[in-house]
């Protein structure tokens, strides 16, 4: 019999995006689906998300959902059930998902996304009699609250599941002020070091990750580093307290979304046997953003201009890389500082460096088509795609060696390209001599294309898709389902 899942989520493509969480649980139901999983994803009914689905069909109404009214909708996310949960008061209003149109972090989060992870709870625990569920799968803060309600306040009447808390990136907490927790609707007994209290507040991943029956990160090596305070945010100590509840499992990618060979945004479609044909992609990515046409290496950047990613880093490296005889057309927002930086750096090299601070994911496929090398100097990585789509699209990954980036990239060692296996560059520790000194690395290899078209052919012989992870994702699933029975 199939296993039901309802997929818990702040985001997801299509439908509303801000990053590579959308990515992934916009994936999953297809990713399940071979392996008898029925995967129903449930959303915030953020504006966008309204206008996409329209009325919908309302399959229960709050009268007051902490407070506010609300009901649960029932939608497709494409051939997939989707639930969106309808609630003005707390998602229908201008701005991204979790700040207001000036960038600020809306002041009640903390209640916006325990209403979200009430209704969840609700939902899984058997408030829509007609719709039954096994599990359920919390991914990052926005949704952690889910799992905690599963526990602490189970729905009245209804049925507790198993639950997994998925990290996909331990940076981004929630938290909140200790006289939050009387909105919350808990048991006085949620207020524990092993429930929802952090640091005198309340935390709502650390509650997640206390109450589920399993917790996963996105990538093997992600799951060894946040043990470690470096990585762990603080939360390390939890992890260590239930590493034998902890697992790893890699990130895939959309091959249909990506792949070179049926791309449309593409100038000129290519595959591992036509990579001459990335020379078009190359030249319309030169005009595109301005820049100097030629023969030298066109290294890229996409993703958010943040410590976490280095950019501050890169953007002391970049004299350098110019020096050399690259080139950088880069794609991405974020810190302030970080943005002028850039910006500053291309006035200074006109037709060498080009940056659009956007987003832009049509561009983001033309860049990953026609660029030659993908900078990711990442401090901490829990998984990445832009490195795997990179890798799909023959753009060699010049990456920081950890988290998802060390578990998918082969580092092009004398051994690696000796055994024809490398598919990408790693280094070791984010400092303006490792970077640079990788940047050169690429470089060099760059000017020696029989070894430069195998790091293209090996990356994108390479199975990223879903399949494997899939499985995985399943096998736990009716793991933890058997247990709880």
């Amino acid at each position: 019999m199939s296993l039901r899942v309802l997929s818990v989520a702040s985001e997801a493509v299509p439908l509303i995006k801000t990053g590579g969480l959308a990515d992934v649980v916009g994936a999953l139901p297809a990713a399940l689906a071979p392996h008898d999983v029925i995967m129903t994803t449930m959303l915030p009914g953020y504006p966008a998300v309204m206008k996409a689905i329209g009325k919908g069909r309302t399959l229960y109404t709050y009268p007051a959902l902490l407070g506010e009214p609300a009901r649960l909708v029932a939608a497709k996310l494409g051939a997939h059930p989707l639930v969106v949960l309808d609630a003005p008061a707390y998602f229908g209003r201008e701005g991204g998902p979790y700040a207001d149109p000036a960038g600020t972090d809306w002041a009640d989060n903390w209640r916006r996304f325990a209403a979200f992870g009430r209704a969840a709870a609700d939902l899984a625990g058997g408030a829509v009699k007609a719709r039954r569920f096994d599990l359920l799968h919390a991914h990052d803060w926005q949704a952690a609250m889910a799992v905690a309600y599963m526990r602490f306040a189970p729905p009245e009447g209804g049925r507790t599941v198993p639950s997994i808390m998925t990290i996909h990136n331990m940076a981004f907490q929630g938290w909140s002020r200790a006289d939050t927790f009387a909105g919350l609707g808990l048991p006085r007994e949620a207020w524990s070091v092993h429930g929802v209290e952090y640091h005198g507040g309340v935390g709502f991943l650390k509650a997640g990750m206390e109450a589920a029956s399993c917790i996963t990160t996105v990538s093997p090596t992600y799951a060894c580093e946040i043990r470690a305070p470096e990585f762990g945010m603080g939360l390390e100590g939890i992890v260590v307290s239930r590493e034998d509840r902890m697992r790893g499992i890699l990130n895939g990618i959309d091959t249909a979304q990506w792949n070179p060979e049926s791309d449309r945004e593409l100038p000129a479609s290519f595959g591992p046997g036509t990579l001459d044909r990335r020379t078009k992609n190359k030249r319309a990515l030169e005009a595109e953003f301005g820049l100097e046409p030629g023969d030298g290496p066109l290294f890229i950047v996409i993703g958010r201009l943040t410590w976490q990613k280095g950019m501050d880093v890169l953007l002391r490296a970049l004299d350098h890389l110019v020096g050399i005889g690259g080139r950088l057309a880069l794609l991405g927002s974020g810190e302030a500082a970080l943005e002028a930086g850039f910006h500053a750096a291309a006035v200074r090299h006109p037709g060498r460096i080009a940056v659009r601070t956007a987003y832009d994911e049509a561009l983001s496929h033309r860049m990953q088509g026609g660029g030659d090398a993908i900078l990711i100097p990442s401090r901490f990585e829990p998984c990445g795609l832009t490195q795997l789509y990179g890798q799909a699209y023959g753009c060699v990954p010049v990456v920081a060696r950890t988290g998802g980036l060390a578990d998918t990239v082969i580092d092009a060692n004398v051994a690696a390209l000796q055994a024809g296996v490398a598919t990408g560059i790693q280094f070791d520790g984010v400092t303006i001599h490792s970077l640079t000194a990788a940047i050169s690395r690429a470089n060099a290899l760059y000017y020696q294309p029989e070894q430069w078209r195998r790091l293209q052919r090996n990356g994108m012989q390479c199975d990223f898709s879903w399949s494997r992870s899939g499985k995985a994702y399943a096998d736990l699933y009716a793991q933890l389902v058997e247990e709880h029975r």
